[in-house]
């Protein structure tokens, strides 16, 4: 529950960062400034920020997806910690497919960057073949035919390192 006044306050700000009142995102915006208080919103600014992205950046990504903004500040670090010093993603990347934040370090985003790495390592997928970020947004079981089972033959340990990964999220 929200007072109306704040209620009113949230939906003009949502209106004046340019979401269209008639889209869903507008009111997944609404509901994202409405769960947390102004000062958690600049903490998870500030969490982007330590990351080298702009307000500007961080507005734009949060137009695009605006669930990324509903995790916390320590999945924030995580999510942007990970691709960032492990995937040598440059910060930006993850401004412009926000939707990553959404998703489970440990049970998507860590199984599916070890998969990746041993695809290409191995050379069964090039990089220009198939965007990680793609791969980390496929539906579970799109992501085990077009990258496990496919490769089951060249790449026979790969379902085991994967389910492997999974189980250490449990």
């Amino acid at each position: 529950m929200t007072n109306s006044d704040r209620f009113r306050e949230i939906v003009k700000e949502v209106k004046e960062m340019g979401f269209n009142p008639l889209r869903t995102k507008f009111v997944i915006a609404v509901h994202a400034f409405r769960a947390m208080s102004k000062s958690t919103w600049v903490k998870k600014v500030e969490v982007f920020k330590k990351w080298g992205l702009s307000e500007d950046d961080i507005l734009v990504a949060f137009g695009k997806h605006p669930w990324c903004m509903m995790a916390s500040e320590h999945k924030i670090a995580g999510v942007m910690n990970f691709f960032v010093n492990n995937m040598g993603w440059e910060s930006s990347l993850v401004a412009r497919r926000p939707g990553l934040v959404s998703l489970s370090l440990e049970k998507r985003i860590i199984p599916r960057c070890e998969v990746y790495k041993v695809l290409l390592l191995k050379g069964l997928i090039k990089d220009k073949d198939i965007s990680l970020t793609t791969m980390l947004e496929y539906p579970e079981n799109l992501f085990l035919s077009r990258f496990l089972y496919r490769h089951k033959e060249e790449a026979p340990k790969l379902l085991k390192l994967y389910k492997e990964k999974l189980a250490l999220a449990q």
